[in-house]
């Protein structure tokens, strides 16, 4: 007995005294072997340079067609039990006919209000009971009806994606309860100055009779005028196989997923010649700056939006232009935002947007400033504009680049993420190797190429400046900057 207490307390005092001892002796050797390391100070004269762009290793996209030639889009991803299904419809509010502006929005979301005769309410219920999201959406090019699901829960999803794409209902309780929603929406807007400045920009750039003046929602006047029969006209000129596809990414087989759309699409039919969205009216040119004043009283700041009409998401400038927009206001170190923001103040945030389209969509540089402000943040603007058509400094160049090619492999992490850049392929008819090249366009772009666009689509002396502020406030400074003749709105005069 002796032997075990004088035993057990010798491991008892090991236990206590030797680990720490041994941890001493180890800090101290790390110490001493890093002397060297560590008396010699970092070098912090330049950050460090990044290393090349991760590889984009994406599956094969694997191309199919039903039996009704409506062509399917498959990206296995395996990692995760789930599935993205996106139905692509070639026709978005591009398509809008004159006077009737606002219709293809309208009808996508009227899709699931009500469908197969299910309620809007019966529809969403099922949708939940399946783990499933359903949603539709339109832009100006396309309408799409999303799915993302559970792979178990594939099969019953489906058939409710069916019925919202293939049999809607455009019941007319449905439509005045959603014609409801959006009128408010615009009437909602007359009290808010960014979306004032998101309706007055593109209207006074394209003027009220192109498509690309109106707004996708189109005005009180076209929502007031729209019957079910206009929704159903318009679904059944664009909604059919032979303008439409579908993409599917996620953890299926080919086979089994094949089978699958092709019980709920397989029997779709289209009926006449395919359509063809109108041709859009030729975009105006501006051969001076145009200065609008939109008056908002005690406005508390001041949006700003300054450009003109840009390019089609076709154009063979489109690589130099994703560099040229990142260095301008296409990411938080931008010039604008660095100008505006960082070292003056004015801003919570300045950007710019070449906003690419089937037609040639808008370009603009725009903040919400302060109201005291705001002819400082125009001096600021314009400074940087004619900046831009400036060569480049490499460095900036690099950066850049560097940037738009480190980022890039981020947009396809999720099923969500890659079915949207392949629905984009799709929508714009991008080369099969767009994916795989991309980086190597963008790392290929020069100085030249940068200042060759800016010189080409960045003109400050023919863009229009678009104000939204408190007139009273502002017009005496802005008027002092002699950018142009101000043209005095009210805000009625812009929010049709």
């Amino acid at each position: 007995m002796r032997h075990g207490m004088g035993h057990g307390m010798d491991d008892g005092m090991e236990g206590y005294v030797r680990p720490r001892s041994v941890l001493v002796t180890l800090a101290l050797a790390l110490v001493l072997a890093a002397g060297p390391a560590a008396a010699q100070a970092p070098d912090r004269s330049a950050p460090p340079k990044p290393g090349p762009a991760p590889a984009l290793k994406l599956p094969a996209i694997q191309t199919h067609a039903l039996a009704n030639g409506l062509p399917v889009w498959i990206v296995e991803k395996h990692a995760v039990p789930v599935v993205q299904i996106t139905l692509v419809v070639r026709a978005g509010s591009g398509a809008d006919p004159e006077s009737r502006y606002g219709l293809a929005s309208l009808t996508a979301a009227m899709l699931d209000e009500g469908a197969a005769g299910k309620s809007a309410l019966e529809i969403a219920d099922a949708v939940d009971f399946l783990g499933a999201d359903l949603s539709t959406s339109s832009s100006y090019d396309a309408t799409f009806v999303s799915l993302h699901v559970p792979v178990a829960r594939l099969a019953p999803a489906l058939a409710v994606m069916g019925d919202v794409a293939l049999r809607p209902t455009f019941a007319g309780a449905d439509l005045n309860r959603l014609r409801e929603e959006r009128l408010t929406g615009l009437r909602q807007a007359h009290d808010s100055p960014p979306a004032i400045a998101a309706a007055a920009f593109p209207l006074l750039v394209y003027g009220a009779s192109r498509r690309y003046g109106i707004g996708a929602v189109g005005t009180e006047e076209t929502l007031r005028a729209f019957t079910p029969g206009d929704l159903k006209w318009f679904y059944d000129q664009y909604y059919r196989p032979d303008n439409a596809a579908l993409v599917v990414v996620g953890d299926v087989r080919p086979d089994a997923v094949l089978a699958e759309l092709g019980h709920v699409f397989g029997a779709w039919t289209a009926t006449g010649p395919r359509p063809q969205p109108p041709a859009l009216a030729a975009p105006p040119t501006l051969d001076e700056r145009r200065v609008y004043l939109v008056d908002k009283p005690g406005a508390a700041q001041s949006v700003i939006r300054i450009g003109g009409v840009g390019v089609a998401r076709s154009t063979a400038d489109f690589f130099p232009l994703e560099v040229l927009n990142t260095i301008l206001g296409g990411s938080f170190t931008s010039r604008l935002n660095q100008n505006l923001r960082e070292q003056h103040g004015y801003t919570y945030g300045a950007g710019s947007r070449f906003d690419m389209r089937l037609s040639a969509g808008p370009f603009y540089a725009t903040a919400m400033v302060q109201t005291d402000k705001t002819a400082e943040s125009l001096t600021e603007f314009f400074k940087e504009l004619a900046g831009i058509r400036q060569p480049v400094p490499a460095a900036e160049l690099d950066r850049a680049k560097n940037y738009v090619a480190l980022s890039y492999p981020g947009q396809f992490e999720t099923t969500r993420q890659m079915a949207n850049e392949l629905a984009q392929m799709i929508v714009y008819r991008l080369p099969d190797d767009y994916f795989s090249t991309y980086v190597a366009h963008i790392q290929a772009v020069t100085a030249a190429d940068v200042q060759r666009v800016a010189e080409q689509y960045v003109t400050p002396d023919r863009f229009a400046v678009v104000i939204v502020g408190d007139r009273q406030a502002i017009e005496p400074k802005v008027a002092a900057l002699k950018l142009g003749p101000i043209r005095l709105l009210t805000v009625d005069d812009v929010m049709k």
